[in-house]
C-alpha cells in the first residue's frame, strides 16, 4: 500500500513538472511574439559580482553596477519585487520596482521564472532591513530556463542525479561549488611549488600509446583506423617523462588524466588526475621533501592551516613526516622474522603457519618479497590508525617495484616510498632505476608473468625505454601524486566522485 502511494506521488510530481515545463515554453513563445527572444543576447557587460559588492559596500554605496546571474528566488508584492540573483560568487538581492524600470517592462518582468538568467543595471544600496542589494534600473532577460530547478528547500540531494546533472548540482549547492574552487586552487598551488620552489618545467606527453607502461594496471584499448593498429590510453605518465630526463630536461612534471580499466570505489575511478615529477640528480629523500611541501602548502592555500580535518579525524601535515619500513611493519604485526628468512620456500611456510589465505595467490609464483608486500596489504594497512599519517612507507621488495633502484644496503628491497594520509595512498615515489640491464631483466620477469596469465596487470616489455636508459639517464628521483585523493582530503569529501566534475556513470537503464 505504501509503495503504491509513493509511486502515485512520484507520478503526480512528474506530471506537475511537465506542466511547469510547458508553462515555461508558453512564456518563451509569448516573449518571441513580442520580439523579445532571450536567446539572441550575445554578451552582458558585468562590472561587479555579489561577494565583491558586499565586501566593498562602503565604496560602492549608491554607485552604478552591472551584474548578471540566475534567478534563485522571486518575491513579488504589487508594484515591487525582490529577486535573489546567483552569480559565480554567490547571491545578492535585486530590488525591482515598477516605477524604476517602467510599467511595460515590469509587466514583462512579472513573467520571469526561477532559473532564468538576467542582466541587471542598477545602484548599490542597503534596504531598511539592512540587506545589501541592487536597486534595478534595467532588467534584461538573457536566457529563458525551460527546465524546473529542484525545490529550494529540499535542494538537489539525490546523489546519482547530482553526479549525472552536475550543472544543476553546482547551481543548487554552494558547498559543491566551493569544493571545485578549492580544487582549482590546489592544482594551482601544486604548480607553484614545483615551478617556483623547485624549478620544474611543465610538459605534455601522449595520452595514446602502443605500450601501456609506467604502472601495473589494465589499460583501455582502442584502434587507430587510418593506420590500422591498436593503441592504449595511458595508465601512467612515467616512462615518457623519464625519456625527457634522458634528453636533458632535468626537472619535468606533468599533470593530467590517466586511465585504468579497473574497479570503482570511493577512492578509485577509471579516469583520474595524476601529477608526476622527475628530478635529475635527485633521490628518494628529495621526493619526500617535495611531497611534504606540496601537501603542506596546498593545505595552507585552501584552509589556512596545516591541520587537515577529515570527518572526525585530524592530520597535521607539517613536515617532517613519520617513516615506516614495510618489512619491519610486517614483522611487528605478524611476528614472522622476515629479516632472518632468505628463501621463498621458508617465507611461504611461515605465511601459511600464520594463517595467510592463499586462495587467490599463485603459490608457484610467490617470492619472499611478494609475500611481504601481500602481508603488509592484508595485515598492516587495515590496522586502525596505522596509516593515518601523514607517513612514508618505505622498503618495498624489488619484485613489486619494477622501476625503482635497488637499495645498495639490501638488494632485496628498493629505494621507494608510498605516502599515506587517512590510510589512503597519496603518492608513490622512487629513486629511479637507471641501470638498463637491470631494467631489461625486470621487464622480462614482468612480461613472463603477463604471458603466462599469472598477472594481467604486470608491466609489459618496453624496449624503447630500455634503449633510452642505454643512452644514459642520470640519477633521478621521481614521484606520482594522486591529485583527486589529495583534493578529497583537503575538502573533506568522502568519495572521489565528489571531487570530479563529471565522474564516470553507468548509462541510465543499464
Amino acid at each position: 500500500m505504501a509503495e503504491n502511494q509513493v509511486k502515485e506521488e512520484r507520478e503526480l510530481t512528474a506530471k506537475e513538472i511537465n506542466e511547469q515545463r510547458q508553462i515555461k515554453r508558453d512564456k518563451l513563445e509569448e516573449l518571441r511574439a513580442m520580439g523579445r527572444d532571450p536567446f539572441v543576447h550575445e554578451t552582458w557587460d558585468v562590472t561587479a559580482h555579489s561577494r565583491d559588492i558586499r565586501d566593498n559596500f562602503e565604496s560602492l554605496e549608491e554607485q552604478p553596477v552591472s551584474v548578471a546571474g540566475r534567478i534563485m528566488a522571486k518575491r513579488r508584492m504589487g508594484k515591487v519585487a525582490f529577486v535573489d540573483l546567483q552569480d559565480k560568487q554567490g547571491r545578492i538581492q535585486i530590488f525591482v520596482a515598477r516605477d524604476n524600470i517602467g510599467v511595460d517592462e515590469y509587466e514583462v518582468f512579472k513573467s520571469y521564472d526561477v532559473g532564468d538568467i538576467l542582466g541587471i543595471n542598477g545602484v548599490v544600496f542597503r534596504t531598511k532591513t539592512g540587506e545589501i542589494s541592487i536597486r534595478a534600473s534595467e532588467v534584461v532577460l538573457l536566457t529563458k530556463s525551460l527546465q524546473v530547478l529542484p525545490n529550494k528547500w529540499q535542494g538537489l540531494k539525490d546523489v546519482d542525479q547530482r553526479y549525472r546533472q552536475r550543472y544543476v548540482d553546482l547551481i543548487m549547492n554552494e558547498d559543491v561549488r566551493d569544493v571545485f574552487y578549492k580544487r582549482s586552487k590546489i592544482i594551482k598551488t601544486i604548480r607553484q611549488v614545483l615551478e617556483e620552489d623547485y624549478g620544474f618545467l611543465e610538459v605534455e606527453t601522449p595520452v595514446l600509446s602502443t605500450i601501456a607502461g609506467g604502472a601495473n594496471a589494465r589499460p583501455f584499448s582502442t584502434h587507430h583506423n587510418a593506420l590500422d593498429f591498436d593503441l592504449n590510453l595511458r595508465i601512467s605518465l612515467e616512462l615518457e617523462l623519464k625519456r625527457l630526463i634522458v634528453g636533458g630536461l632535468d626537472r619535468v612534471y606533468e599533470m593530467g588524466k590517466v586511465f585504468r580499466n579497473e574497479g570503482m570505489d570511493k577512492n578509485h575511478s577509471p579516469e583520474f588526475t595524476s601529477m608526476e615529477a622527475y628530478m635529475a640528480y635527485g633521490n628518494l629523500e628529495d621526493m619526500m621533501e617535495l611531497m611534504e611541501q606540496v601537501v603542506y602548502k596546498c593545505a595552507m592555500a585552501v584552509n589556512g592551516t596545516p591541520i587537515i580535518k577529515f570527518g572526525e579525524k585530524e592530520f597535521d601535515v607539517t613536515p617532517p613526516w613519520n617513516k615506516i619500513d614495510m618489512t619491519e611493519a610486517v614483522i611487528r604485526t605478524t611476528g614472522i622474522p622476515f629479516d632472518k628468512i632468505d628463501s621463498d620456500e621458508e617465507a611461504i611456510a611461515a605465511a601459511k603457519a600464520y594463517g595467510m589465505n592463499f586462495e587467490d595467490l599463485k603459490e608457484s609464483e610467490l617470492t619472499r618479497g611478494k609475500l611481504i608486500a601481500e602481508m603488509f596489504e592484508d595485515y598492516c594497512e587495515d590496522i586502525p590508525g596505522f596509516l593515518d599519517g601523514p607517513c612514508f612507507v618505505c622498503g618495498h621488495p624489488v619484485e613489486v617495484s619494477p622501476l625503482a633502484k635497488k637499495d645498495p644496503k639490501d638488494p632485496r628491497i628498493t629505494r621507494r616510498f608510498e605516502s599515506y594520509i587517512n590510510g589512503w595512498e597519496i603518492s608513490n615515489a622512487f629513486s629511479e632505476l637507471n641501470d638498463p640491464i637491470d631494467q631489461y631483466e625486470r621487464f622480462v620477469a614482468q612480461q613472463r608473468e603477463l604471458e603466462l596469465g599469472l598477472d594481467d596487470e604486470a608491466h609489459p616489455m618496453d624496449m624503447d625505454f630500455v634503449n633510452a636508459l642505454e643512452v644514459g639517464m642520470p640519477p633521478t628521483g621521481g614521484i606520482g601524486i594522486g591529485v583527486d585523493r589529495l583534493v578529497m582530503l583537503l575538502t573533506d569529501q568522502p568519495t572521489i566522485r565528489d571531487v570530479q566534475l563529471f565522474p564516470i556513470m553507468k548509462p541510465v537503464g543499464k
